[in-house]
């Protein structure tokens, strides 16, 4: 009988070796920005009821028609894996009574979503996100406040070469107006639409505006903006943002065009783009945009709300295309090389007391040959090894031996950790 070869799903993928650096860069960036900017972790579960997602998101994006891993359980109920995490944190905002707690509230996040798609550059069907929500404020000041934040992380991790392409898509007031302009122009380009935005325009016309494909993309270039039906309040909240932007000294690009694909958002949308060197565009880095009608949507009170997420694989595909390579952190300098059953019996508790010190040491107690061990060490580049034998398990003595100068010496078991304090 031929052996099962185990492979990874299409589209999932291990992180380990460099890719496991990059993830824990990115990680330490976003929580050290997180905390500076006072937002607090949440964690949601990777498994929600579908309807909290197709109710949030939208009945007619392609997430909820194409993307989403939705199935039953064993008692029946329809669960979906969360393919973002804003309906999942909202969701948590209404059940925990957030809105008790002194406002605004800020959160964030960073882990797994999934998403049913065909797997290419920077996309998978599971991909790591983090992101950052403020929910209780409706000021513009928020909104510029987050691209900050996003531009923050990207620069901090070396990137360059960002652009900023924001847009406001209005709200209950004056989008409507919008839509029907909207669709009275894609009615007379109905022949020169893709299948998909031939669907779109009798469901969700907006959609079409975030539409990839090239023959779509040209009748988007000439359709009418968003800009120029703007209400008042959407006018002035938009304005406003674009001066804090300017006095942040953020760059950043209209486009009028500019919906993201989830139909909660309101008033601004942004997307942080990068491109390598040789000017090859890598795609959405960052994206988000305020979202106020989401809480009440979803069943909660009245709450406007604004936030942003980030792809993690698609910023790291950047930063080795940009070659940002991630430090190696400084390497160990002790190593405990054991010979005999008394002595490696004795060596894991001396093991754990170097530990409890904060003395990084390497070890390999699986090998009993002092010839092995030293080859380790010096493979290694370890300067120190501590020679750890029955004579010295026996008098409570350890070696030390100076693999550079070549010198050794043996002292007491109770000043080890002073003696290779002041070594180091």
């Amino acid at each position: 009988m031929a052996k099962i070869k185990f492979q990874s799903l299409s589209g999932m993928h291990d992180i380990f070796g460099e890719d496991q650096k990059y993830f824990q860069k990115i990680y330490k960036i976003v929580e050290n920005i997180a905390n500076f900017y006072n937002f607090e972790k949440i964690e949601t579960p990777i498994l929600e009821s579908t309807d909290l997602f197709s109710k949030g998101i939208g009945l007619t994006t392609d997430i909820v028609t194409k993307q989403m891993y939705t199935f039953k359980t064993k008692g029946g109920d329809l669960v979906s894996l969360r393919p973002e995490y804003t309906a999942s944190i909202v969701r948590s905002y209404i059940e925990k009574g957030m809105h008790t707690l002194p406002r605004p509230i800020k959160l964030w996040h960073f882990g797994p979503c999934y998403r049913y798609e065909r797997p290419q550059a920077g996309r998978f069907k599971q991909f790591y996100q983090f992101g950052f929500e403020v929910l209780g404020n409706q000021s513009p000041v928020i909104d510029a406040q987050i691209i900050k934040i996003c531009y923050n992380i990207l620069e901090a991790l070396g990137l360059k070469n960002l652009t900023c392409e924001i847009n406001s898509i209005g709200d209950e007031q004056c989008r409507p107006y919008f839509k029907k302009a909207l669709v009275s122009y894609l009615k007379r380009k109905k022949s020169d639409l893709c299948k998909d935005c031939r669907k779109r325009l009798k469901e969700n016309p907006l959609r079409i505006l975030d539409c990839k494909e090239e023959k779509c993309q040209k009748v988007i270039n000439q359709a009418p903006q968003t800009v120029d039906y703007l209400c008042e309040e959407c006018h002035d909240h938009f304005k406003r943002v674009l001066e804090f932007l300017d006095e942040l000294e953020i760059p950043y690009q209209l486009n009028t065009h500019l919906v993201r694909g989830l139909d909660y958002y309101t008033k601004t949308v942004f997307e942080i783009t990068g491109k390598t060197q040789i000017s090859k565009k890598i795609g959405s880095l960052i994206g988000g945009g305020r979202y106020d009608t989401l809480v009440k949507l979803l069943g909660g009170k009245d709450t406007p709300a604004c936030g942003a997420a980030g792809g993690v694989e698609r910023i790291i595909n950047l930063m080795k295309a940009e070659s940002i390579k991630i430090p190696k952190p400084p390497g160990k300098k002790v190593f405990l090389a054991q010979l005999g059953n008394l002595a490696q019996k004795k060596s894991l508790k001396l093991f754990e007391q170097l530990r409890k010190s904060k003395i990084k040491v390497v070890e390999d107690l699986s090998r009993d040959s002092l010839k092995a061990q030293l080859k380790i060490a010096d493979k290694l580049q370890i300067r120190y090894v501590l020679i750890f034998g029955q004579k010295e398990a026996l008098e409570n003595t350890i070696l030390i031996r100076d693999m550079k100068k070549g010198t050794q010496k043996t002292i007491e078991l109770k000043n080890l950790v002073k003696e290779i304090r002041r070594r180091l």
